[in-house]
């Protein structure tokens, strides 16, 4: 009797299932481990290229997120990338480089990475970039009077590197300096007409003085002795000339992968024995007022990587968008006085101006 009364008993307890557990909520675009996978996608695109300059976070776009096993994703990141003051043979950390400003004719960058995140650490895969100058008509429309980009092989511009390259190298006692690339140019034509350029130039093993007996004995230093440098001028042409010029030198920089120098392969700087008005600017650059990150990086396989590396971001798109649709139902539930929801995942959060 007592066993069949414990077996009732028994009957009668409530059956509790093993209740799988939820799946992970999407990625945010300003969760921290977002905001880590683009710091290392932003340090490799800017260690793997070879012209212009150094590329900020605007903002993360999207990611995704492909689980590979334990401790192994594959990651995707749409970056949103903003030009700085910085050159890249600059060895100034980016992050104490200045984003230029919108009105100062900004240059912004659009970059797809592929990483793999293994054991907590970010390893790049794959990298598809591009950059273009922001819309002319945008900033007149703001500031009128600002002066826009030039391309880089326009005659005003040409003339005013070579004139500021000369004027420096006939003032210094130090070593005779040659072009490696235009950076920049600005043309202002009211209320007077000003040339502004940056360009970036390396030493030679002449000195200034020497140069003048014979300047096509001028080489370039080897790598292991290399000293790159800066230079900014302006040229007033009306209503009457004026020319002002300052060089900097960076000193030799150890080269490590991440420090693009002349000797890795794939980078074309002018060199000496080239008709300077000529050839100062790389054909890259031709007809254009920046440097493309499309052509800018060196290994072909890293910053143009085949369609197939990115899939597509609908599939992530329809990710956040679900995520949002969760959040707008969850808006629907009663909560306390001050309850504040949580934003959308994607996109990011915008770090400098909006573009």
């Amino acid at each position: 009797m007592k066993a069949l009364v414990a077996l009732i008993l028994l009957v009668q307890l409530p059956i509790h299932k093993a209740v799988p557990a939820a799946p992970p909520a999407p990625l945010g675009c300003d969760d921290s481990e977002s905001e880590a996978a683009a710091e290392v996608g932003v340090s490799y695109i800017n260690g793997h290229s070879h012209h212009g300059y150094k590329f900020a976070l605007n903002r993360i776009k999207n990611i995704r997120v492909l689980p590979q096993g334990l401790n192994n994703d594959i990651i995707f990141l749409e970056l949103d990338l903003l030009e700085t003051t910085c050159h890249i043979l600059s060895p100034t950390p980016l992050a104490n480089c200045t984003v230029r400003s919108f009105t100062d004719h900004a240059v912004e960058g659009d970059c797809d990475i592929k990483l793999q995140k293994v054991d907590g650490q970010f390893f790049v895969l794959a990298s598809k970039c591009h950059s273009h100058a922001d819309s002319s008509e945008d900033i007149i429309q703001l500031c009128p009077d600002c002066p826009l980009l030039a391309t880089l092989n326009n005659t005003e511009v040409l003339a005013t590197v070579t004139a500021a390259l000369n004027d420096h190298n006939s003032k210094t006692a130090d070593a005779y300096l040659r072009l490696l690339e235009i950076g920049r140019a600005r043309i202002q034509y009211h209320p007077v007409h000003v040339v502004s350029v940056e360009f970036a130039v390396a030493a030679t093993n002449c000195s200034a003085a020497e140069a003048k007996a014979d300047v096509e004995a001028c080489q370039l230093l080897p790598s292991d002795q290399s000293n790159f440098g800066f230079c900014t001028a302006s040229m007033v042409t009306k209503p009457l000339q004026d020319l002002k010029v300052d060089c900097q030198l960076y000193g030799h920089q150890v080269l490590t992968p991440d420090v693009p120098f002349l000797s890795r392969p794939g980078v074309t700087y002018s060199q000496p024995g080239q008709d300077t008005a000529a050839g100062m600017a790389p054909s890259v650059v031709h007809g254009f007022p920046n440097h493309n990150l499309r052509l800018s990086h060196n290994n072909p396989f890293a910053s143009e990587s085949s369609s197939s590396e990115f899939p597509s971001m609908l599939s992530a798109k329809s990710v956040a968008k679900s995520a949002v649709a969760q959040v707008a139902q969850h808006d629907k539930v009663p909560h306390p006085v001050g309850f504040v929801p949580p934003p959308p995942p994607c996109p990011g959060k915008v770090r400098h101006f909006k573009i």
